[in-house]
């Protein structure tokens, strides 16, 4: 089989929160830093584990450092298909990113992100892209931050900006890595992104769903 036929749509993997308050000027909610400061998912293909996720937290006052970590490895018949790492380091001051960094090899081919809060707005320069401000609702698409979905995305692999349509779906049972499983809130995403979010009560991200160029399916599972 070829590279081709099992090349992953890695568009979906990128890489809870409050959701911004429904009146003009309202205070938003406390960032959702989840219990113990970690999150961390493996990621299953068709049933078998290929990779992990996992994003640390490091709070200091008010401000706030997310450090994501991604690496994942196909192999068909012992051969290596594909193999990926992404690293990004969120900066937060109160409920506002300020800077983004990230470093990606996707397969032999390398991404740089940098975004940086300046007196314009939040500047973005990233490989193979133009330099430009993104929108002042954009937020990175690290996942850990429902309000992410309330506005366009900034790719944290490729700094692209894309503008996925959000659909509520209801409450479902996402599995988790031990026996259990997490009542969680579906949200449907289309157009520039493909994928299934699921977020908890609190709200903390606690899944991912997504099928491949081979219609296999790529799951999140939270440990």
């Amino acid at each position: 089989m070829s590279d081709r036929d099992h090349h992953l749509d890695r568009r979906a993997l990128i890489a809870g929160g409050a959701l911004l308050a429904t009146l003009p000027g309202a205070a938003r909610a406390a960032l959702p830093v989840p219990a113990g400061n970690r999150l961390a998912f493996d990621v299953v293909r068709n049933g078998k584990t290929f990779g992990n996720h996992s994003l640390t937290f490091e709070r200091s006052g008010d401000n706030l450092v997310v450090r994501v970590a991604v690496e994942m490895v196909f192999k068909a018949a012992f051969i290596t298909l594909f193999r990926y790492r992404h690293t990004a380091i969120e900066r937060w001051a109160g409920d506002e990113v300020v800077a983004l960094d990230s470093t990606t090899d996707d397969n032999g081919k390398a991404f740089k992100v940098s975004g940086r809060r300046e007196a314009q707005g939040f500047v973005i320069e990233a490989t193979g892209v133009p330099r430009y401000i993104a929108p002042a609702n954009a937020l990175p698409a690290t996942h850990w931050n429902r309000r992410e979905l309330d506005g366009p995305w900034i790719n944290t692999q490729d700094g692209k900006l894309v503008r996925p349509r959000v659909a509520p779906q209801g409450v479902e049972n996402v599995p988790t890595a031990g026996a259990g499983s997490i009542r969680a809130n579906r949200f449907v995403l289309s157009g520039d992104v493909d994928m299934d979010l699921f977020y908890d009560s609190q709200p903390s991200w606690a899944g991912l769903r997504f099928k491949g160029k081979d219609d296999s399916v790529i799951r999140y599972i939270r440990r």
